[in-house]
This record gives C-alpha cells, sequence and structure tokens, in this order.
C-alpha cells in the first residue's frame, strides 16, 4: 500500500515565448531519490523546467559512469536500457489517465497515453500508438564526461485538451540507470522526484505524483 508521505510541489517559472533561454538560472528539482524512498539515487539527475504558457520545457542532466543503449527507431522499448522519463496529467486529481514521453542517451523517444484505472500499476496499459503533435526534444551524450543531457519541449494546450492550460498538473520525472548492458539487473537503479514507495520499482503510480504549480 503507498503511504501518505507527503507529494512534492514545485513552482514551474514563467518565462517569455521568445525568451533566450539560461538554464543555469533556472531553479533544480532536489536530488532524485530512489523509487522505494529509501535514499538519494547514487546516478544522479538532475531536472530543471520552465513554461512560456505554451510550452513545458524540460531539461535532464545525468551523471552516468556506463552511457550505453541499442534502440534506435521511435517507440522502441527504451525503458529496458536506459531513459529518463516524464510522466504528466491535467489537472489536481489524481489521474488515471495521464502521458508518458521517454527518451534515451542517443534521443529515441517512446512516447504514448497511458490508462490506469486502478492507480496502482497492476493493470495499465499504453497507447504507444499515439505520437505527441507539436513535441521537441533532442539529447546530447559526452562519454568522456560520464554525462548526457535531454531536453524536451511539450505542447501543453495539446495535452490539455484545451487552449486554457491548467494552473495545477500532476507529474513525475524518472530515471531508469542499467551499469552497462546484460548487466545483474539487481544493479539496475530506479529514481524519480517523487518515490513511488514501491519494491521492485513500479513508475505507474499515479497517486504518487507530485504537484506542478504553474507561475
Amino acid at each position: 500500500m503507498i503511504s501518505s508521505r507527503p507529494l512534492p510541489r514545485f513552482t514551474v517559472p514563467r518565462i517569455a515565448p521568445d525568451h533566450e533561454l539560461d538554464w543555469a538560472q533556472l531553479p533544480a528539482l532536489p536530488p532524485l531519490l530512489l523509487a522505494d524512498g529509501s535514499g538519494p539515487a547514487r546516478q544522479q539527475t538532475k531536472v530543471r523546467m520552465c513554461h512560456d504558457g505554451k510550452l513545458l520545457r524540460v531539461r535532464f542532466d545525468c551523471t552516468d559512469a556506463s552511457i550505453w543503449g541499442n534502440f534506435l527507431k521511435r517507440d522502441d522499448p527504451i525503458y529496458e536500457e536506459e531513459a529518463v522519463e516524464v510522466f504528466l496529467a491535467p489537472g489536481v486529481d489524481d489521474p488515471l489517465r495521464y502521458f508518458e514521453f521517454e527518451i534515451s542517451p542517443d534521443g529515441v523517444l517512446w512516447d504514448g497515453i497511458i490508462e490506469n484505472p486502478t492507480l496502482d500499476g497492476a493493470q495499465f496499459s499504453g497507447n504507444v500508438a499515439w505520437n505527441c503533435a507539436g513535441i521537441h526534444w533532442k539529447a546530447q551524450r559526452n562519454d568522456s564526461q560520464n554525462i548526457w543531457h535531454v531536453w524536451l519541449a511539450l505542447p501543453l494546450r495539446e495535452l490539455a485538451g484545451s487552449d486554457a492550460v491548467p494552473p495545477i498538473w500532476r507529474a513525475n520525472f524518472y530515471r531508469i540507470d542499467r551499469p552497462f548492458q546484460n548487466s545483474d539487473p539487481a544493479r539496475a537503479e530506479f529514481s524519480c522526484w517523487s518515490p513511488t514507495l514501491t519494491s521492485p520499482a513500479s513508475f505507474h503510480q499515479p497517486q504518487r505524483f507530485g504537484i506542478l504549480e504553474f507561475a
């Protein structure tokens, strides 16, 4: 059973649409925690975001001692390797339906709509045939510096299904780190902004999504 541990909240700063973005000037989320909530991840991930009323822009900076990936095509199952992920839904309630976005160190995108009627990850299903209209993304890896980066621009009106963008969204931000190809599964690290408090790790716990407030 998911505990009553408080959900994290974050106020997403607003920028002008034509603003030249300096990510270093934006506040970052606290260090990601292991999915079971037991402590911080070993391989840390810094997450920053902002919005301009139309796009939610997200940046991940991932420390990684062994950057790798084999998948090359959109919607390949990159969650079996290494990836960062955004789960997002408009409104304040625990979402039964939400959007999932994943990107690998090599810039492969997985996007889909998730239906999770029981809220516990036991019976969720994903519509991977859906491709988000208006999304922009890229990734960059620097193996010599043991770091990789991901940038996402998510169209808020498209995801809200309305020209009126809600001021409150539910979201979680994740990282899957596997030390190297064919490594012991027990060495994989699953980290989150809002710990899902599950072991083994389960990211599909929408009642544990944190709260984003759009400034």
